[in-house]
């Protein structure tokens, strides 16, 4: 019999309706677990869509730098880990998690659907001690060479160690020698189409906010207090995540390079649509699961839904700001670095640093002693889950561009993947470990082994760390073209997939256990608000291993590969580090935890 809440014992979700599906199962899990893991996979199937291929589109198509791409996408995987914030206390107080879910479904698919507006590229130049020229990319030897016209002739661009620029002309003579800050790589731009670029953006994170939190509470309401499937349901759901992230990651890539940009994007947006088709005619299968709560006086879905949507001038405008950030000035310190930051930025920090403490006094005033304690050890994880999400994240934007300019492709002989496609490594190996991974747990659980959720969080900052080492250690075996085998990002993303599967799901079944009952919507969306301030921080830390790009291409790879070394060892270390800290805490957080397990 399920236990019943008390002052000193954890407090979950309400579950009290009754479920006409209770008693059927789905792998020893209650039936609707199976409608949300596939509605989950397909909503995965568009967002990871998006996500191969963002940080590539926007330094080949826009051709921005390397500062504004990781910027970009940085601010945008931010926001779409924002809004869940909001998303889930609307769906607290008035819509019900159910039509939440319904509700971003439909504007996520209208903003990929926008996305496929490609227009055209744009056009690059270069200007050489103040004068500008023309910018070509193209040889029959080396399709990403890039050449300056200068009065007919085609000069090749060559990078130096020192910063310099070579200009190379066809009899392999130095045409021209040109100082570092002399050469500036630039695009012409069409001012509309970066307009729905970032509009499609913008709706895709409206509507993420509203479906991601409540989708996955709508799980965490299957299972009754006490019940020891709960986690080995998140870690199966989490697996549908990642079976949907597996196929858009080799599809989406693919159609963006043999048949359009728009392709790739296109089809992001029927998998989304699908995913809403799925709630949208349901047919009862999750009758109780989800329901809008009951409240008096008139309906205010429609209000909330107009207002959603009239938010989308002020996204615009943060992306808008970050295109156009200023950067510190050198020597102004750290002050002078925030002072510097985007209004993102500020936002991202001011929201965090506001959210934290505040529900914690909330906390204190209106939960007891045990309620207290379960929420400030859920705040340190979630403080730790920040560093966490800000390696691993570089998927989507170092490691992308990595994989794009000093990776060797080729998988066997002349088959090789896209640059966009390496990320399908993580969803595989997701979906090959999950299975493992909640055997194990359930196997150590019935004998007591299990390791605390505290130690799992240190596991996979430890394991996040040494897959960045791993991959410095392949960059000592580079070919001649500076240029490491895709062996090697494999081996990352397989130590990075295992460290995930020992904190996300794990993560998610957390919140649902420590949180006090009247405000898990909003710790949901602040477990989510810890990863949105990693995305940014994630986008900072690819910034700091930016390279010179002209037209979309890097000007020296040697130079490329030991600047992504370099920044990949100091993070791995650091990872590592604060693992073992954190390692070091895990008993009192197990105390304050009072059993929760």
């Amino acid at each position: 019999m399920p236990e019943t809440p008390t002052a000193d014992s954890p407090a979950e979700p309400d579950i009290s309706h009754v479920n006409p599906a209770a008693e059927a199962t789905w792998f020893g899990h209650p039936r609707p677990l199976a409608r949300l893991f596939t509605t989950e996979a397909m909503e995965r199937f568009g967002f990871y869509g998006l996500r191969a291929l963002l940080a590539l589109y926007l330094s080949t198509w826009f051709l921005f730098d390397d500062q504004t791409t990781n910027g970009l996408y940085g601010g945008y995987m931010a926001l779409v880990y924002l809004t869940p914030l909001v998303g889930g206390l609307l769906a607290d107080r008035f819509l019900g998690f159910k039509r939440a879910v319904k509700f971003g479904a439909v504007v996520m698919a209208v903003g990929y659907f926008i996305l496929c507006f490609e227009g055209r590229p744009a056009q690059p130049f270069a200007t050489i001690e103040g004068q500008r020229y023309e910018v070509s990319v193209g040889a029959p030897d080396n399709p990403k060479q890039q050449f300056v016209i200068d009065a007919g002739r085609r000069l090749a661009v060559k990078g130096q160690d020192d910063g310099s620029v070579q200009l190379v002309a066809e009899d392999g003579s130095v045409a021209r020698t040109v100082a570092k800050d002399a050469f500036v790589a630039g695009a012409v731009r069409s001012p509309f189409y970066i307009f729905t670029m970032l509009l499609g953006l913008t709706l895709v994170t409206i509507g993420n906010g509203f479906f991601k939190p409540n989708i996955s509470t709508m799980v965490g309401e299957l299972y009754a207090v006490g019940d020891r499937r709960r986690e080995a349901g998140f870690t199966i759901f989490y697996m549908g995540i990642n079976l949907g992230s597996l196929g858009s990651q080799i599809l989406c890539p693919l159609l963006s390079v043999t048949v359009g940009w728009w392709a790739g994007f296109g089809l992001a947006a029927l998998g989304m649509l699908f995913s809403w088709y799925l709630i949208q005619f349901e047919r009862g299968a999750l009758a109780g699961i989800g329901d809008a709560p009951v409240r008096k006086g008139p309906e205010r879905a429609p209000l909330i839904y107009i207002l959603s949507l009239c938010a989308a001038p002020l996204i615009l405008f943060l992306f808008y700001n970050l295109m156009n950030a200023p950067k510190p000035e050198p020597g102004a310190g750290f002050v002078g670095y925030l002072l510097a930051l985007p209004l993102m930025g500020k936002l991202m920090f001011g929201t965090f640093l506001v959210a934290v403490p505040g529900i914690l006094i909330w906390s204190a005033k209106a939960g007891s002693r045990v309620e207290f304690q379960m929420m400030v050890a859920a705040m340190v994880l979630i403080v730790f889950n920040v560093v966490f999400w800000t390696l691993f994240e570089q998927a989507g934007s170092s490691l992308t561009l990595f994989a794009d300019r000093n990776t060797d492709l080729r998988i066997l002989g002349n088959i090789s993947f896209t640059a966009g496609q390496v990320q399908f490594f993580n969803a595989i190996f997701i979906v090959m470990l999950a299975p493992l991974f909640a055997i194990m747990w359930n196997a150590l659980g019935r004998r007591g082994l299990e390791p605390g959720i505290a130690v799992k969080f240190a596991i996979a900052l430890a394991g996040v760390g040494l897959g960045f080492l791993a991959l410095v250690w392949g960059t000592n075996y580079a070919g001649a073209d500076f240029k490491v085998s895709v062996w090697w990002l494999a081996l990352l993303y397989l130590i990075h997939s295992a460290a995930e599967l020992c904190i996300s799901p794990v993560g998610l079944s957390m919140i649902t256990k420590l949180s006090i009952v009247r405000i898990v919507g909003m710790m949901m969306g602040v477990w989510f608000l810890s990863i949105s301030c990693a995305q940014y921080v994630g986008g900072l830390v690819a910034q700091v291993a930016s390279v010179e790009t002209v037209g979309g291409q890097v000007t020296n790879l040697r130079v490329s590969l030991e600047t992504y070394a370099g920044v990949f060892q100091t993070i791995g270390i650091a990872a590592i580090v604060l693992g073992g800290l954190l390692l070091l805490l895990s008993p009192l957080l197990k105390k304050w935890m009072h059993g929760v397990n």
